[in-house]
Protein backbone atom coordinates (compact mmCIF):
# COMPACT_ATOMS: atom_id res chain seq x y z
CA UNK A 1 0.00 0.00 0.00
CA UNK A 2 2.85 2.39 0.49
CA UNK A 3 4.28 1.90 -2.58
CA UNK A 4 0.99 2.23 -3.96
CA UNK A 5 1.11 5.61 -2.00
CA UNK A 6 4.42 6.75 -3.44
CA UNK A 7 3.66 5.40 -7.04
CA UNK A 8 0.33 7.85 -6.91
CA UNK A 9 2.10 10.70 -5.80
CA UNK A 10 4.87 10.96 -7.70
CA UNK A 11 3.07 9.48 -11.31
CA UNK A 12 0.17 10.35 -12.87
CA UNK A 13 -2.53 6.97 -13.54
CA UNK A 14 -1.60 7.19 -16.81
CA UNK A 15 2.26 7.02 -16.47
CA UNK A 16 1.93 4.07 -13.60
CA UNK A 17 -0.21 1.72 -16.06
CA UNK A 18 3.01 2.28 -18.46
CA UNK A 19 5.25 1.44 -16.01
CA UNK A 20 3.49 -1.70 -15.18
CA UNK A 21 3.47 -3.19 -18.65
CA UNK A 22 7.05 -2.23 -18.77
CA UNK A 23 7.70 -3.86 -16.02
CA UNK A 24 6.42 -7.06 -17.19
CA UNK A 25 8.34 -6.90 -20.72
CA UNK A 26 11.10 -6.77 -18.78
CA UNK A 27 10.92 -9.43 -16.63
CA UNK A 28 10.11 -11.44 -19.70
CA UNK A 29 13.40 -10.75 -21.18
CA UNK A 30 15.58 -11.71 -18.37
CA UNK A 31 13.79 -15.01 -18.06
CA UNK A 32 14.67 -15.31 -21.94
CA UNK A 33 18.07 -14.06 -21.91
CA UNK A 34 18.76 -17.13 -18.97
CA UNK A 35 17.29 -19.83 -20.86
CA UNK A 36 19.47 -18.85 -23.68
CA UNK A 37 22.65 -18.29 -21.89
CA UNK A 38 22.07 -21.88 -20.02
CA UNK A 39 20.76 -24.04 -21.95
CA UNK A 40 23.74 -26.40 -22.79
CA UNK A 41 23.80 -26.77 -19.20
CA UNK A 42 20.59 -27.70 -18.12
CA UNK A 43 18.92 -31.50 -18.70
CA UNK A 44 15.78 -32.47 -20.10
CA UNK A 45 12.28 -30.96 -18.76
CA UNK A 46 11.28 -33.53 -16.12
CA UNK A 47 8.14 -34.11 -18.84
CA UNK A 48 10.06 -34.93 -21.32
CA UNK A 49 11.83 -37.68 -19.29
CA UNK A 50 8.22 -38.99 -17.81
CA UNK A 51 7.40 -39.20 -21.07
CA UNK A 52 10.16 -40.80 -22.61
CA UNK A 53 10.29 -43.38 -19.35
CA UNK A 54 7.13 -44.15 -20.15
CA UNK A 55 7.05 -45.21 -23.82
CA UNK A 56 10.40 -47.08 -23.02
CA UNK A 57 9.05 -49.07 -20.53
CA UNK A 58 5.88 -50.12 -22.40
CA UNK A 59 7.53 -50.62 -25.32
CA UNK A 60 9.87 -53.03 -23.22
CA UNK A 61 6.74 -54.94 -21.69
CA UNK A 62 5.38 -55.33 -25.94
CA UNK A 63 8.49 -56.97 -26.42
CA UNK A 64 8.16 -59.46 -23.64
CA UNK A 65 4.33 -60.23 -23.98
CA UNK A 66 3.89 -61.26 -27.46
CA UNK A 67 0.63 -62.95 -26.95
CA UNK A 68 -2.60 -61.95 -26.20
CA UNK A 69 -3.47 -58.98 -23.06
CA UNK A 70 -4.60 -59.86 -19.93
CA UNK A 71 -8.17 -58.76 -19.15
CA UNK A 72 -6.71 -55.80 -16.86
CA UNK A 73 -4.63 -54.33 -19.47
CA UNK A 74 -6.73 -55.02 -22.57
CA UNK A 75 -8.76 -51.19 -22.43
CA UNK A 76 -5.62 -49.48 -21.02
CA UNK A 77 -3.71 -50.40 -24.52
CA UNK A 78 -6.19 -48.45 -26.89
CA UNK A 79 -5.47 -45.54 -24.66
CA UNK A 80 -2.21 -45.84 -24.38
CA UNK A 81 -1.37 -46.63 -28.25
CA UNK A 82 -1.06 -43.32 -29.64
CA UNK A 83 1.82 -42.14 -26.72
CA UNK A 84 3.18 -45.52 -27.08
CA UNK A 85 3.94 -44.83 -31.11
CA UNK A 86 4.84 -41.64 -30.08
CA UNK A 87 7.33 -43.26 -27.68
CA UNK A 88 8.65 -45.60 -29.89
CA UNK A 89 9.57 -43.09 -32.65
CA UNK A 90 11.42 -41.38 -29.92
CA UNK A 91 13.20 -44.53 -28.50
CA UNK A 92 14.45 -45.51 -32.52
CA UNK A 93 15.58 -42.22 -33.15
CA UNK A 94 17.94 -41.86 -29.57
CA UNK A 95 18.88 -45.42 -29.51
CA UNK A 96 22.07 -46.82 -30.40
CA UNK A 97 22.03 -49.64 -33.43
CA UNK A 98 21.87 -53.44 -31.92
CA UNK A 99 24.72 -55.56 -32.08
CA UNK A 100 22.58 -58.95 -31.51
CA UNK A 101 19.05 -59.96 -32.48
CA UNK A 102 16.90 -60.94 -29.35
CA UNK A 103 13.91 -63.58 -30.19
CA UNK A 104 11.19 -62.51 -28.38
CA UNK A 105 10.45 -64.22 -25.05
CA UNK A 106 6.76 -65.36 -24.90
CA UNK A 107 4.43 -66.55 -22.23
CA UNK A 108 4.66 -70.30 -23.33
CA UNK A 109 7.59 -71.48 -24.68
CA UNK A 110 7.79 -74.87 -26.74
CA UNK A 111 10.45 -76.88 -26.18
CA UNK A 112 12.98 -77.25 -29.74
CA UNK A 113 12.37 -80.31 -31.44
CA UNK A 114 14.73 -81.04 -33.95
CA UNK A 115 13.15 -83.39 -36.59
CA UNK A 116 14.28 -86.43 -37.11
CA UNK A 117 15.19 -88.31 -40.60
CA UNK A 118 12.58 -91.55 -41.71
CA UNK A 119 14.45 -94.31 -40.50
CA UNK A 120 13.61 -96.21 -43.51
CA UNK A 121 13.95 -95.23 -47.59
CA UNK A 122 11.09 -97.22 -49.60
CA UNK A 123 11.62 -94.92 -52.22
CA UNK A 124 14.98 -96.90 -53.86
CA UNK A 125 14.08 -98.70 -56.71
CA UNK A 126 16.46 -101.51 -55.83
CA UNK A 127 15.35 -102.19 -52.29
CA UNK A 128 13.97 -100.75 -49.20
CA UNK A 129 16.68 -100.00 -46.86
CA UNK A 130 16.46 -98.65 -43.26
CA UNK A 131 19.64 -97.21 -41.35
CA UNK A 132 18.79 -96.77 -37.51
CA UNK A 133 20.82 -95.09 -35.22
CA UNK A 134 20.72 -95.41 -31.46
CA UNK A 135 19.36 -97.86 -28.84
CA UNK A 136 18.59 -100.38 -31.82
CA UNK A 137 16.82 -104.07 -30.21
CA UNK A 138 16.41 -107.07 -32.73
CA UNK A 139 14.37 -109.79 -31.62
CA UNK A 140 14.84 -112.93 -34.69
CA UNK A 141 12.20 -115.08 -33.21
CA UNK A 142 9.50 -112.26 -33.87
CA UNK A 143 11.37 -110.63 -37.11
CA UNK A 144 10.90 -107.15 -35.27
CA UNK A 145 13.18 -104.09 -34.84
CA UNK A 146 13.01 -101.42 -32.43
CA UNK A 147 15.03 -97.88 -31.90
CA UNK A 148 14.02 -96.82 -28.27
CA UNK A 149 14.17 -93.62 -27.56
CA UNK A 150 12.57 -91.77 -24.44
CA UNK A 151 11.86 -88.09 -26.28
CA UNK A 152 8.48 -89.19 -27.88
CA UNK A 153 8.54 -85.59 -29.48
CA UNK A 154 11.52 -86.74 -31.92
CA UNK A 155 9.07 -89.12 -33.35
CA UNK A 156 8.78 -86.46 -35.87
CA UNK A 157 9.84 -89.07 -38.79
CA UNK A 158 6.82 -88.82 -40.92
CA UNK A 159 2.86 -89.89 -40.26
CA UNK A 160 4.47 -93.24 -39.91
CA UNK A 161 6.55 -94.67 -37.29
CA UNK A 162 7.05 -98.14 -38.03
CA UNK A 163 7.72 -100.00 -41.66
CA UNK A 164 7.83 -103.47 -43.30
CA UNK A 165 11.07 -104.43 -44.92
CA UNK A 166 11.94 -107.64 -47.08
CA UNK A 167 15.88 -107.00 -46.62
CA UNK A 168 16.62 -108.11 -50.51
CA UNK A 169 17.82 -106.00 -53.09
CA UNK A 170 15.31 -106.92 -56.01
CA UNK A 171 12.17 -104.94 -55.06
CA UNK A 172 10.08 -104.84 -58.28
CA UNK A 173 10.52 -108.61 -58.73
CA UNK A 174 7.66 -109.93 -57.21
CA UNK A 175 8.61 -113.55 -57.35
CA UNK A 176 12.00 -112.95 -55.79
CA UNK A 177 10.49 -111.26 -52.80
CA UNK A 178 8.30 -113.50 -51.89
CA UNK A 179 10.74 -116.13 -50.51
CA UNK A 180 11.98 -113.22 -48.81
CA UNK A 181 11.02 -113.40 -44.55
CA UNK A 182 9.22 -109.69 -43.84
CA UNK A 183 10.50 -107.51 -41.05
CA UNK A 184 8.84 -104.61 -39.02
CA UNK A 185 10.95 -101.84 -38.06
CA UNK A 186 9.32 -99.57 -35.71
CA UNK A 187 9.79 -96.30 -33.07
CA UNK A 188 9.15 -97.04 -29.38
CA UNK A 189 9.31 -94.61 -26.45
CA UNK A 190 10.35 -97.43 -24.83
CA UNK A 191 7.42 -97.59 -22.07
CA UNK A 192 5.17 -100.04 -23.55
CA UNK A 193 4.67 -102.76 -21.91
CA UNK A 194 5.73 -105.34 -24.55
CA UNK A 195 9.33 -103.31 -25.59
CA UNK A 196 12.00 -106.62 -26.14
CA UNK A 197 14.57 -105.87 -23.16
CA UNK A 198 18.73 -106.62 -24.57
CA UNK A 199 20.10 -109.95 -23.66
CA UNK A 200 22.58 -109.35 -25.73
CA UNK A 201 24.51 -106.24 -26.46
CA UNK A 202 26.98 -105.69 -29.18
CA UNK A 203 29.51 -102.68 -29.67
CA UNK A 204 30.08 -102.43 -33.47
CA UNK A 205 27.02 -102.02 -36.51
CA UNK A 206 25.12 -104.57 -37.64
CA UNK A 207 23.88 -104.93 -41.51
CA UNK A 208 20.80 -107.56 -41.92
CA UNK A 209 20.15 -109.20 -45.27
CA UNK A 210 18.03 -111.72 -46.87
CA UNK A 211 19.69 -115.39 -48.26
CA UNK A 212 16.04 -115.33 -49.98
CA UNK A 213 14.76 -114.36 -53.22
CA UNK A 214 17.23 -115.69 -56.35
CA UNK A 215 20.04 -117.00 -53.99
CA UNK A 216 21.76 -120.24 -55.70
CA UNK A 217 21.51 -118.48 -59.18
CA UNK A 218 25.72 -117.44 -59.67
CA UNK A 219 24.11 -114.32 -61.60
CA UNK A 220 22.00 -113.34 -58.73
CA UNK A 221 24.44 -114.29 -56.31
CA UNK A 222 26.43 -111.54 -57.47
CA UNK A 223 24.03 -108.68 -58.54
CA UNK A 224 21.60 -108.99 -56.02
CA UNK A 225 23.89 -110.31 -52.66
CA UNK A 226 27.33 -109.85 -52.67
CA UNK A 227 27.26 -106.63 -54.60
CA UNK A 228 25.15 -104.52 -52.59
CA UNK A 229 26.38 -106.01 -49.57
CA UNK A 230 29.90 -104.84 -50.30
CA UNK A 231 28.61 -102.04 -51.13
CA UNK A 232 26.55 -101.50 -47.72
CA UNK A 233 29.67 -102.96 -45.40
CA UNK A 234 32.59 -101.84 -47.45
CA UNK A 235 32.84 -98.57 -45.00
CA UNK A 236 33.24 -100.37 -41.70
CA UNK A 237 36.04 -102.15 -42.49
CA UNK A 238 35.21 -105.61 -41.38
CA UNK A 239 33.87 -103.98 -38.80
CA UNK A 240 30.61 -105.05 -38.42
CA UNK A 241 27.90 -107.82 -37.60
CA UNK A 242 26.29 -109.58 -40.67
CA UNK A 243 22.75 -110.59 -39.65
CA UNK A 244 20.99 -113.39 -41.98
CA UNK A 245 17.76 -113.86 -42.48
CA UNK A 246 16.34 -116.84 -44.55
CA UNK A 247 19.61 -118.63 -44.11
CA UNK A 248 20.68 -121.42 -46.46
CA UNK A 249 24.22 -122.83 -44.88
CA UNK A 250 25.41 -123.61 -48.49
CA UNK A 251 25.30 -120.25 -49.72
CA UNK A 252 27.53 -119.46 -47.11
CA UNK A 253 29.57 -122.37 -47.59
CA UNK A 254 30.06 -121.43 -51.34
CA UNK A 255 31.13 -117.50 -50.55
CA UNK A 256 32.45 -118.01 -47.17
CA UNK A 257 36.12 -116.11 -48.55
CA UNK A 258 33.96 -113.13 -49.59
CA UNK A 259 32.04 -112.79 -46.57
CA UNK A 260 35.36 -113.36 -44.18
CA UNK A 261 36.76 -109.76 -46.28
CA UNK A 262 33.52 -108.46 -45.52
CA UNK A 263 33.63 -109.03 -41.53
CA UNK A 264 35.56 -110.48 -38.68
CA UNK A 265 32.70 -111.79 -37.07
CA UNK A 266 31.02 -114.94 -37.56
CA UNK A 267 27.34 -114.60 -39.30
CA UNK A 268 24.38 -114.89 -36.93
CA UNK A 269 21.20 -116.50 -38.18
CA UNK A 270 18.93 -113.98 -36.79
CA UNK A 271 15.23 -115.67 -37.45
CA UNK A 272 16.44 -118.71 -35.20
CA UNK A 273 17.42 -116.08 -32.15
CA UNK A 274 15.18 -115.85 -29.22
CA UNK A 275 17.54 -113.34 -27.22
CA UNK A 276 17.11 -109.92 -27.73
CA UNK A 277 20.39 -108.59 -29.82
CA UNK A 278 21.00 -104.93 -29.35
CA UNK A 279 23.46 -102.40 -31.55
CA UNK A 280 24.35 -98.50 -31.56
CA UNK A 281 23.84 -99.44 -35.15
CA UNK A 282 21.47 -101.46 -37.60
CA UNK A 283 21.40 -101.11 -41.71
CA UNK A 284 18.34 -103.01 -42.53
CA UNK A 285 18.57 -104.25 -46.21
CA UNK A 286 21.19 -103.71 -48.71
CA UNK A 287 22.39 -100.70 -51.18
CA UNK A 288 21.85 -101.96 -54.75
CA UNK A 289 22.37 -100.29 -58.06
CA UNK A 290 19.60 -100.38 -61.00
CA UNK A 291 22.86 -101.13 -63.50
CA UNK A 292 22.66 -104.91 -63.12
CA UNK A 293 26.33 -106.45 -61.94
CA UNK A 294 27.76 -102.51 -61.58
CA UNK A 295 28.71 -99.96 -58.94
CA UNK A 296 27.73 -96.19 -59.85
CA UNK A 297 31.26 -94.70 -58.97
CA UNK A 298 29.33 -91.14 -58.54
CA UNK A 299 27.00 -92.42 -56.60
CA UNK A 300 29.00 -94.36 -53.80
CA UNK A 301 32.91 -93.96 -52.64
CA UNK A 302 33.69 -97.43 -54.63
CA UNK A 303 33.47 -99.23 -57.89
CA UNK A 304 33.72 -102.05 -59.43
CA UNK A 305 37.16 -102.24 -60.04
CA UNK A 306 37.05 -102.04 -56.35
CA UNK A 307 35.25 -104.86 -56.08
CA UNK A 308 37.39 -106.85 -58.13
CA UNK A 309 40.16 -105.64 -56.25
CA UNK A 310 38.55 -107.52 -53.01
CA UNK A 311 38.00 -110.58 -54.94
CA UNK A 312 41.38 -111.03 -56.12
CA UNK A 313 42.69 -110.86 -52.49
CA UNK A 314 39.56 -113.40 -51.22
CA UNK A 315 40.71 -115.51 -53.57
CA UNK A 316 44.42 -115.04 -53.74
CA UNK A 317 43.80 -114.73 -57.80
CA UNK A 318 47.73 -113.91 -59.29
CA UNK A 319 47.13 -112.65 -62.36
CA UNK A 320 46.09 -109.00 -62.44
CA UNK A 321 46.34 -108.34 -66.24
CA UNK A 322 45.69 -110.39 -69.77
CA UNK A 323 48.59 -111.34 -71.80
CA UNK A 324 49.78 -108.72 -74.38
CA UNK A 325 50.69 -110.32 -77.67
CA UNK A 326 53.12 -108.86 -79.73
CA UNK A 327 54.38 -109.11 -83.13
CA UNK A 328 57.69 -111.39 -83.89
CA UNK A 329 58.03 -112.15 -80.15
CA UNK A 330 57.42 -115.91 -79.12
CA UNK A 331 55.14 -115.63 -75.69
CA UNK A 332 52.89 -118.29 -74.08
CA UNK A 333 49.67 -119.03 -76.30
CA UNK A 334 46.49 -117.17 -74.80
CA UNK A 335 44.31 -119.14 -73.13
CA UNK A 336 40.76 -119.87 -73.82
CA UNK A 337 37.95 -121.15 -71.46
CA UNK A 338 34.90 -122.65 -72.78
CA UNK A 339 32.46 -122.33 -70.24
CA UNK A 340 30.13 -125.17 -70.79
CA UNK A 341 26.28 -125.96 -69.53
CA UNK A 342 25.09 -129.53 -68.97
CA UNK A 343 21.45 -128.76 -69.69
CA UNK A 344 20.09 -125.94 -71.28
CA UNK A 345 21.64 -123.87 -74.12
CA UNK A 346 24.88 -125.59 -74.15
CA UNK A 347 27.21 -126.38 -77.05
CA UNK A 348 26.93 -128.78 -79.00
CA UNK A 349 29.85 -129.07 -81.36
CA UNK A 350 32.46 -128.01 -78.62
CA UNK A 351 35.26 -129.91 -80.33
CA UNK A 352 34.90 -128.13 -83.62
CA UNK A 353 34.78 -125.07 -81.73
CA UNK A 354 38.21 -125.99 -79.63
CA UNK A 355 39.67 -126.98 -82.92
CA UNK A 356 39.29 -124.06 -84.60
CA UNK A 357 40.89 -121.80 -81.59
CA UNK A 358 43.43 -123.92 -81.37
CA UNK A 359 44.56 -123.01 -84.63
CA UNK A 360 44.60 -119.59 -84.66
CA UNK A 361 46.72 -120.17 -81.81
CA UNK A 362 44.97 -120.47 -78.40
CA UNK A 363 45.31 -122.76 -75.63
CA UNK A 364 41.72 -124.22 -74.73
CA UNK A 365 40.03 -125.03 -71.66
CA UNK A 366 36.75 -126.20 -71.15
CA UNK A 367 34.97 -126.09 -67.81
CA UNK A 368 31.83 -125.87 -66.32
CA UNK A 369 30.96 -123.11 -62.82
CA UNK A 370 30.86 -125.70 -59.54
CA UNK A 371 30.05 -124.48 -56.24
CA UNK A 372 33.64 -124.40 -55.20
CA UNK A 373 34.07 -120.49 -56.07
CA UNK A 374 37.37 -120.64 -55.38
CA UNK A 375 38.79 -123.29 -57.32
CA UNK A 376 36.84 -121.58 -60.65
CA UNK A 377 38.08 -118.68 -59.81
CA UNK A 378 41.65 -119.51 -60.00
CA UNK A 379 40.68 -121.00 -63.41
CA UNK A 380 39.28 -117.94 -64.85
CA UNK A 381 41.45 -115.59 -63.68
CA UNK A 382 44.73 -117.53 -65.14
CA UNK A 383 42.65 -117.13 -68.77
CA UNK A 384 42.71 -114.27 -71.35
CA UNK A 385 39.62 -114.84 -72.90
CA UNK A 386 36.51 -116.52 -71.36
CA UNK A 387 33.57 -117.31 -74.14
CA UNK A 388 30.24 -119.05 -73.09
CA UNK A 389 26.28 -118.93 -73.80
CA UNK A 390 24.02 -116.33 -72.36
CA UNK A 391 23.38 -117.91 -68.63
CA UNK A 392 24.20 -117.38 -65.09
CA UNK A 393 27.49 -119.04 -65.47
CA UNK A 394 29.04 -115.60 -67.36
CA UNK A 395 28.71 -114.31 -64.20
CA UNK A 396 32.50 -115.31 -63.72
CA UNK A 397 34.06 -112.56 -65.59
CA UNK A 398 34.11 -110.77 -62.31
CA UNK A 399 37.04 -113.01 -61.84
CA UNK A 400 39.22 -112.26 -65.03
CA UNK A 401 42.13 -110.37 -65.08
CA UNK A 402 42.09 -106.57 -66.64
CA UNK A 403 42.14 -106.43 -70.56
CA UNK A 404 41.07 -109.77 -70.87
CA UNK A 405 38.37 -110.33 -73.86
CA UNK A 406 34.44 -111.75 -72.88
CA UNK A 407 32.91 -113.27 -75.66
CA UNK A 408 29.47 -113.79 -75.05
CA UNK A 409 27.07 -116.20 -77.52
CA UNK A 410 23.56 -114.87 -77.96
CA UNK A 411 20.80 -117.38 -78.41
CA UNK A 412 18.15 -116.88 -80.79
CA UNK A 413 14.81 -115.67 -79.73
CA UNK A 414 15.17 -111.65 -78.67
CA UNK A 415 17.96 -111.79 -76.12
CA UNK A 416 19.74 -108.73 -77.25
CA UNK A 417 18.58 -106.82 -74.07
CA UNK A 418 19.19 -109.37 -71.69
CA UNK A 419 22.41 -110.10 -72.94
CA UNK A 420 23.35 -106.37 -73.10
CA UNK A 421 22.34 -105.52 -69.69
CA UNK A 422 22.88 -108.69 -67.54
CA UNK A 423 26.33 -108.75 -68.97
CA UNK A 424 27.85 -106.43 -71.87
CA UNK A 425 27.58 -103.02 -70.42
CA UNK A 426 28.59 -104.38 -67.17
CA UNK A 427 31.82 -105.85 -68.22
CA UNK A 428 32.73 -102.74 -69.27
CA UNK A 429 32.93 -101.54 -65.47
CA UNK A 430 35.35 -104.23 -64.79
CA UNK A 431 37.70 -103.57 -67.82
CA UNK A 432 36.89 -106.07 -69.44
CA UNK A 433 36.82 -106.34 -73.57
CA UNK A 434 33.10 -107.02 -74.70
CA UNK A 435 32.68 -109.02 -77.80
CA UNK A 436 29.20 -110.43 -78.80
CA UNK A 437 28.44 -113.90 -81.30
CA UNK A 438 24.57 -113.44 -82.40
CA UNK A 439 23.97 -116.78 -83.49
CA UNK A 440 21.17 -117.25 -86.63
CA UNK A 441 18.03 -119.22 -86.22
CA UNK A 442 19.77 -122.49 -87.97
CA UNK A 443 22.56 -122.63 -85.25
CA UNK A 444 19.69 -122.89 -82.65
CA UNK A 445 17.99 -126.87 -81.48
CA UNK A 446 15.05 -125.31 -81.91
CA UNK A 447 14.77 -125.95 -85.97
CA UNK A 448 14.99 -129.39 -84.92
CA UNK A 449 11.64 -129.07 -82.51
CA UNK A 450 9.43 -126.58 -84.24
CA UNK A 451 8.53 -125.90 -87.75
CA UNK A 452 10.47 -123.56 -89.88
CA UNK A 453 6.70 -121.53 -89.92
CA UNK A 454 5.79 -121.57 -86.08
CA UNK A 455 5.64 -118.15 -84.34
CA UNK A 456 8.64 -119.96 -82.18
CA UNK A 457 10.89 -119.61 -85.56
CA UNK A 458 9.69 -116.89 -87.17
CA UNK A 459 8.23 -114.25 -85.07
CA UNK A 460 9.64 -114.78 -81.14
CA UNK A 461 7.97 -110.99 -80.29
CA UNK A 462 4.76 -113.09 -80.24
CA UNK A 463 6.32 -115.42 -77.55
CA UNK A 464 7.54 -112.45 -75.79
CA UNK A 465 4.22 -111.21 -75.46
CA UNK A 466 3.40 -113.90 -73.48
CA UNK A 467 5.56 -112.88 -70.76
CA UNK A 468 8.50 -113.83 -68.58
CA UNK A 469 7.24 -117.27 -68.36
CA UNK A 470 6.64 -118.44 -71.85
CA UNK A 471 10.41 -116.82 -73.15
CA UNK A 472 11.82 -118.42 -70.18
CA UNK A 473 10.46 -122.34 -71.22
CA UNK A 474 11.01 -121.84 -74.68
CA UNK A 475 14.47 -120.15 -75.46
CA UNK A 476 16.15 -120.42 -72.51
CA UNK A 477 15.21 -123.95 -71.36
CA UNK A 478 14.33 -125.76 -74.67
CA UNK A 479 17.50 -124.27 -76.44
CA UNK A 480 21.15 -125.42 -77.23
CA UNK A 481 23.55 -124.20 -79.57
CA UNK A 482 25.41 -125.55 -82.48
CA UNK A 483 27.86 -122.62 -83.61
CA UNK A 484 28.51 -121.90 -87.13
CA UNK A 485 32.52 -122.34 -86.66
CA UNK A 486 33.30 -120.34 -90.10
CA UNK A 487 30.98 -117.84 -88.86
CA UNK A 488 32.57 -117.87 -85.91
CA UNK A 489 36.19 -117.40 -86.63
CA UNK A 490 36.34 -113.77 -87.45
CA UNK A 491 35.29 -112.96 -83.72
CA UNK A 492 38.08 -115.63 -81.98
CA UNK A 493 40.09 -113.40 -84.51
CA UNK A 494 38.82 -110.20 -83.31
CA UNK A 495 39.92 -111.21 -79.53
CA UNK A 496 43.30 -111.79 -80.60
CA UNK A 497 43.55 -108.33 -82.67
CA UNK A 498 42.40 -106.93 -79.14
CA UNK A 499 44.61 -108.74 -76.93
CA UNK A 500 47.99 -107.21 -79.69
CA UNK A 501 46.72 -103.98 -78.09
Amino acid sequence: MMYDDLLARSFSKHEQKRLRYGAFLGCLLIALSFCTVFKPYLGPLPVLNLKLSMGAGFKMLMVRDTGSSPPHLAEKNTSYSQETTEAEEIVTEKSEPATEKTEPVTEKTEPVVKKMEPLCNVMEPGGDICEINGDVRIQGNSSSISLVSSQMSILGAGKNNSWSIRPYARKSDRTAMSQVREWSVKLSSGQEEMIPQCNKNHSVPAILFSQGGYAGNHFHDFTDILIPLYLTSRQYNGEVQFLTTDRRPWWIAKFQAILKKLSRYELIDIDREEEVHCFPRVVVGLKRNLKEMSIDSSKYSYSMSDFRELLRSAYSLKKANAVKLRDGQRRRPPRLLIISRRRTRSFTNVREITKLARSLGYKVYIAEATMDVSKFAEMVNSCDVLMGVHGAGLANIVFLPKNAIFIQVVPFGGFEWLATSYFGEPSKDMNIHYLEYKISKEESSLIQQYPLDDVVLSDPSTIQKQGWAAFKSVYMDRQNVKVDVNRFRPTLLEALELLHH
